[in-house]
């Protein structure tokens, strides 16, 4: 799955290098430089682990919350986009020698910069993007079993595709779509109910589809 992801994806950028080579040099420079966006956003984790000792795998909810961003445009067409949220999980092991374990919940503050290309020409404005993103994990709750979770701080690669369909000249409505390629090793002290630690390397690798409004400064 995640290799066709990334081979579509890299077949569109190489489309999107090629449109920009054959359209003609732009001479209008009159185009809003900054636009914010507000998204309602659903984070699903595509979530696999490697669980030391117990084995088994992870499962992490799927969760719903509002996200903002903010867009510079360089020139017409290129663009940088600051990604901004942070959703709230539930953490299980499951399928584990000691059966599944209730790992409490965990919130994420995943930071997303992307360089886009926009396309251009109509109301309708199709863009691709690609970037890094750096996830903090804070406000952890163990649950009933562990004594103590901790999650490494996480480096990260996004990949971005939507459109804007714009309702004047300033405001318009958009569609996102993101995949995060996202790792982290985890801890799980549960000596009170193991009587070890158990270390994890945990891929969360998100999709998060966005909907929401945005304006043109």
């Amino acid at each position: 799955m995640k290799k066709t992801v990334i081979s579509g994806l890299i077949m569109l950028f190489g489309w999107a290098h090629f449109a920009q080579a054959q359209e003609a040099p732009s001479t209008d420079s009159d185009y809003s430089k900054w636009q914010i966006r507000l998204r309602g956003i659903v984070v699903s984790p595509d979530e696999g682990a490697s669980i030391e000792t117990i084995g088994g795998d992870a499962d992490i909810s799927t969760t719903f919350v509002p996200e903002l961003d903010f867009t510079y445009f360089f020139t017409e067409n290129w663009a940088a986009e600051l990604i901004l949220a942070t959703t709230k999980h539930d953490v299980e092991a499951v399928g584990t020698t000691a059966g599944d374990i209730d790992l409490g919940e965990v919130w994420l503050l995943p930071p997303t910069l992307t360089g886009q290309y926009h396309f251009t020409g109509g109301d309708l404005v199709p863009y691709l993007g690609a970037g890094v993103n750096l996830t903090l994990f804070y406000g952890v709750d163990e649950g009933p079993v562990a004594d103590d979770v901790d999650y490494d701080t996480a480096l990260g690669f996004a990949l971005q595709g939507g459109f804007d369909f714009m309702l004047n000249d300033t405001w318009f409505l958009n569609v996102d779509i993101k995949k995060l390629f996202l790792n982290t090793d985890a801890t799980v002290n549960a000596t009170s109910a193991l009587g070890a630690t158990v270390t994890a390397d945990v891929d969360i690798n998100p999709w998060i589809f966005g909907f929401g409004v945005g304006v043109k400064l």
